[in-house]
């Protein structure tokens, strides 16, 4: 260990974490952590100074929200990767946002991963300002944490087929855009920025570990400044691998209904700008929110299976309340995994119940995957997005598509026009091979 590292800031990643660049004293994980880092100072504060998303329901953060509360759904065929010969061709596809300043040549070498990551991070940029007049990063160092399941696979799979069928043109460009450092490259060259990265690929749990992480970061002062977040583009690897399992619903996406019978695929990008509040203010920056509680546990139940119970799920709440030094009566808005899975939801449901108990009833829960998908690696940052739109309107998500809700969670399950009545918002997500991530978010 190096001698400026002192040794209670060693860091333990979750499974699934990739490290660039990074000088990071590593160590294998605990069963079960409440944070990255140990023995930080939980109560550094962390702020929140600007967020955006490219979703299947709008470009921007503000066109997303707006829509979610008016309970529209992007289902609808899926046209960006063939689907001939599936079960289910439908999911949310979303629309790429023009890329300005960019050269047609230039857009056409990013992957499709790339064109959604690089305008929800400028919209966060800007939204934080920490964007020159030319769109450029006022900090030539900006940590990044990020996450994704399947990178830029989309280049690999174009790849293969070229392979397949003899075409040796452009090989290397193809492959060389796969391969998960390249969004981050493709981030810091158009964005104007450098310095130390870490991906996180973590499963359906990895968006809100890596902001987490970030949080980590900051709190342990490894970095005083992380552009935090994640991206998905659907791929045929994902999207067939799903409809082969028999996982995706042909009908509605229905969460924490007695009929579900999948989830819904989904794509998008999200990430927040996220810094200590000594080093906003000493900006001058506006703080919009906080994250103020982060946990975390693993568990081995099933490789893909949750515990039914919930148990690793309500361990990973209790340590962001504690974190957060919060009650669970003061959460207002629970803004769900959900995927419309019988095992996740009826999990969900076993953990909140046994959470928040006699005040079940006074919280709010939904999952916005009904409305755009889920989006894998991405899902935890753009709900994430969603907590803080949350927390800055005082609106709640309506749950849609749901007509016979499971008994234990149908006096909870938020409707049109319910509003934020208490001064916290939970975000939680579950992935494959028992990862289970817990945020609470706060208003400025």
């Amino acid at each position: 260990m190096p001698e400026d590292v002192p040794p209670r800031q060693t860091i333990a990643l979750p499974r699934g974490c990739w490290c660039g660049s990074t000088s990071y004293n590593l160590a294998f994980p605990p069963a079960v952590s409440g944070g990255y880092f140990v023995g930080v100072n939980s109560h550094k504060d962390v702020v929140i100074t600007g967020w955006g998303c490219v979703s299947p329901l709008g470009g921007d953060a503000l066109t997303t929200w707006e829509a979610l509360m008016r309970g529209e759904s992007a289902r609808g065929e899926i046209t960006c990767i063939p689907v001939e010969g599936c079960r289910v061709t439908q999911g949310a596809e979303a629309h790429l946002p023009e890329l300005s300043g960019v050269s047609k040549k230039e857009v056409s070498r990013l992957s499709r991963a790339s064109r959604l990551a690089i305008p929800a991070a400028r919209q966060a940029m800007a939204h934080a300002g920490i964007l020159d007049d030319n769109g450029r990063s006022v900090f030539s160092r900006l940590e990044l944490s990020i996450s994704t399941t399947a990178c830029g696979m989309e280049r690999g799979e174009a790849f293969m087929r070229d392979i397949c069928s003899g075409n040796t043109r452009h090989l290397a460009s193809k492959i060389s855009r796969y391969p998960a450092h390249q969004q981050i490259g493709d981030l810091q060259q158009h964005l104007g920025f450098s310095g130390p990265s870490m991906i996180v690929s973590n499963a359906c749990a990895s968006g809100a570990n890596a902001i987490g992480h970030a949080a980590d970061l900051l709190r342990a002062g490894f970095a005083d400044i992380v552009l935090a977040g994640g991206y998905e583009a659907l791929c045929e690897l994902v999207f067939c691998g799903f409809d082969s399992l028999q996982a995706l619903d042909p009908d509605l996406c229905k969460p924490f209904d007695l009929h579900r019978r999948g989830l819904m695929l989904g794509e998008g990008a999200a990430f927040l700008v996220m810094e200590t509040s000594a080093h906003a203010n000493h900006r001058g920056a506006k703080i919009k929110g906080r994250l103020a509680g982060y946990g975390h546990t693993t568990d081995t139940h099933h490789i893909t299976q949750p515990d039914p119970t919930g148990a690793p799920l309500e361990g990973a709440i209790h340590r962001a309340l504690q974190q957060a030094g919060l009650k669970p009566s003061e959460i207002g808005y629970l803004n769900a995994h959900g995927t419309a899975t019988v095992f996740n939801d009826g999990a969900e449901a076993a953990a909140f119940a046994r959470v928040f108990a006699e005040d079940l009833a006074t919280v709010r829960i939904s999952s916005t995957k009904a409305a755009i998908g889920h989006t894998l690696g991405a899902a935890g940052s753009l709900e994430a997005v969603f907590a803080l739109e949350c927390l800055r309107t005082g609106d709640i998500p309506p749950q849609i598509n749901t007509t016979n809700p499971i008994p234990e969670l149908a006096p909870c399950l938020s409707r049109p026009g319910d509003k934020l009545t208490k001064p916290a918002v939970l975000s939680v997500n579950l992935g494959f091979g028992g990862s289970n991530a817990a945020l609470v978010f706060t208003a400025a």
